[in-house]
């Protein structure tokens, strides 16, 4: 029985939690050199693709803009176009709000950067439930749960009849004349969310459709992921979680009419390298505490607790008084806080932990905000990753170091030989475009502007 290839993609890291701005190696994620470098790495290691998230208004915290927002968030498309020039085969995904923008916009610009990078595009497609987000766009910000996954079947529905628009080999004929003609562009889409027609510019793009990535672990996203998603991102850290949560999605697919094949699951996963497991434990447990300094701790306190916790001891017990329910006040904008739908049971969860554990209130919150999935020696890590694979628990990961530019360095040197060596990775690309790298099918066309039926396609 032959091994299941791995596949890699890299998330490059901006403004989160997981970078280490303070590391003397840590450049900027905003000059374009940094992006090169990281682009070039993940092209030389053979990665799929790059991801690059996205934040559409700055974070605030306690009505100031958030710290790991103070040097700002450059545009998505702006930077994927500007990387098509300096790269061959990588893939190029970045993530575009379905809430916020309208599908022509979205639709031509993706189509022109599948175009400029000979097929290599790709688009995870977000829903948003911010208002204070929102406030920056005409429309605002705040749709119902219900809406705002019906507004992105849509919209990926009404790009999909966008991008199929151009029908080459389609000769319509005109009885009245008796010419013939190919109606390139033409669209008309009527639904809930959506009434345009027109004719759509860019011609149909080297991949047909971009990619499409989706994230979100709901149940209406898992259903999301299955009716029209070619990759998912996921956020579980353990074989077991990951081998459940696979068995679930790629259970879906059947009801839509696709195979196992269709879609790819990839969860995000951090790393920590050493030369012995000591010390990939040692360098594993300093990454932490540069990522959850004093003043950070504070910050995710405050944003459970709903309240100006400033004056809180970061290196003492948790507070003793409870989380002021409702409206988050503290801190504001899209992915800046966890959304913690009890708060005051949730608190009391940390208590608990943080009393078996003897741990501070910093030392709580490093060990509840996330550590590093896989640590180890090259050869160790190699093994865990290749392991998941193995076992069901993905096809593959999106890796997300902690220094930018360059975290991403030692891992291409190392870990990929490896698994080179072990026949899960490839040596080399094979193909031209993303979907070739990911081994899916190429993008049917959609020749109906019945929206459920090309969201279920």
């Amino acid at each position: 029985m032959s091994r299941k290839q791995i596949h890699l993609a890299a998330h490059f890291p901006g403004v989160n939690n997981t970078t280490v701005w303070s590391d003397p190696e840590a450049g900027s994620h905003i000059e374009f050199d940094s992006f090169v470098h990281f682009a070039r790495t993940a092209e030389r290691a053979k990665f799929d693709f790059l991801f690059l998230a996205e934040g559409l208004r700055l974070r605030e915290q306690g009505g100031e803009i958030y710290d790991l927002d103070v040097v700002g968030r450059p545009d998505t498309f702006t930077v994927l176009a500007a990387l098509a020039a300096v790269t061959d085969r990588l893939g190029l995904a970045g993530t575009i709000n379905s809430t916020f923008n309208e599908p022509y916009e979205v639709a031509r610009q993706f189509a022109s950067l599948d175009h400029l990078s000979a097929g290599r595009a790709a688009w995870n497609v977000v829903t948003s439930w911010d208002e204070f987000t929102g406030e920056n766009f005409r429309r605002g910000g705040f749709l119902p749960q219900e809406k705002r996954y019906l507004r992105a079947k849509e919209f990926l529905a009404a790009t999909w009849e966008l991008f199929d628009s151009w029908r080459g080999d389609e000769i319509v004929a005109d009885k009245e004349s008796g010419e013939f003609w190919r109606p390139a562009g033409d669209f008309a889409i009527r639904s809930d969310q959506f009434a345009i027609h027109g004719r759509f510019p860019v011609p149909r793009s080297p991949q047909g459709r971009p990619v499409i990535l989706q994230a979100g672990d709901s149940e209406e996203g898992r259903e999301f992921a299955a009716s029209g998603a070619d990759a998912i991102f996921t956020r579980h850290g353990t074989l077991e979680a990951g081998q459940a949560f696979y068995a679930d999605v790629k259970g879906r697919l059947a009801k839509y009419g696709r195979s196992p094949d269709d879609l790819k699951i990839m969860p995000a996963a951090t790393f920590v390298l050493g030369d012995t497991e000591a010390e990939a434990q040692e360098k594993a447990r300093h990454v932490r505490y540069q990522q959850v300094s004093p003043a950070t701790a504070i910050k995710f306190l405050e944003q459970l607790w709903n309240r100006d916790l400033s004056d809180h001891d970061p290196d003492g017990p948790l507070p003793t008084v409870d989380p002021v329910v409702g409206e988050n006040t503290i801190s504001r904008g899209r992915a800046s806080v966890r959304m913690y739908r009890d708060p005051i049971a949730t608190a009391n969860e940390w208590r608990e932990l943080a009393e078996a554990k003897h741990l501070s209130t910093r030392e709580l919150i490093i060990e509840v905000t996330g550590r590093q999935n896989f640590i180890g020696t090259p050869g160790r890590v190699a093994e865990l990753l290749d392991e998941f694979v193995q076992a069901d628990a993905s096809d593959g990961f999106v890796l997300v170091p902690h220094i930018t530019p360059g975290g991403l360095d030692g891992f291409a040197d190392t870990v990929v030989p490896l698994l080179q060596e072990r026949g899960v990775y490839r040596s080399d690309y094979e193909g031209t475009t993303l979907r070739e790298h990911l081994g899916l099918k190429s993008a049917p066309t959609t020749t109906t502007t019945d929206l459920g039926t090309a969201v279920a396609e």
